[in-house]
């Protein structure tokens, strides 16, 4: 009896996993890929040796349809980083006063000119956070994973920025 129960739980799922794969692909779902963007050259204001200069100009190449011009004045539009700041906060304390979470911040706020200085995306904000546990006894293990953490909220923060000017359309 327990077997062909068993038999029929299985023949379930798979009948239930061809459905979710069919609705799936009806549907029209697919991974986003890069995006294009409504303006052929673009001067990214973040310094070239920067994590979130380097990580900006590669999605920026990325789109396919937008080069980065080094030099603002022949640039068709201006990405500015206004700033980009990183913080960190206690979240909670052990019994004895020490620190055992913290929440990591990372906000960018940015906008998007023509070449005369036209505003085309007023001063906009983004910004990410993440949470992690801290121990006195690993502290160089959490300074690293503090570093992976920042690194990773910078990657959703560009893509966030890259999706926001993917957005912007010519009037």
């Amino acid at each position: 009896m327990s077997s062909s129960f068993s038999r029929f739980a299985h023949h379930a799922q798979i009948i239930f996993l061809a459905f979710g794969i069919i609705a799936l692909a009806g549907c029209g779902f697919h991974l986003r890929g890069p995006q294009a963007l409504a303006f052929s050259t673009v001067h990214v204001s973040a310094g070239k040796n920067t994590s979130l200069g380097v990580a900006l100009r590669r999605q920026i190449a990325l789109s396919g349809s937008t080069t980065v011009e080094e030099d603002a004045s022949r640039a068709e539009t201006k990405l500015q980083i206004l700033t980009n700041e990183r913080s960190r906060e206690i979240l909670s304390l052990t019994a004895t006063g020490k620190v055992r979470e913290y929440e990591l911040i990372q906000t960018i706020r940015f906008r998007l000119t023509e070449r005369d200085g036209k505003e085309l995306i007023p001063p906009s904000t983004l910004s990410a956070r993440r949470e992690y546990t801290f121990s006195d006894e690993l502290v160089l293990g959490k300074e690293q994973e503090e570093a992976l953490l920042y690194n990773d909220m910078e990657g959703d923060l560009v893509r966030q920025l890259m999706r926001r000017l993917a957005a912007w359309q010519r009037p």
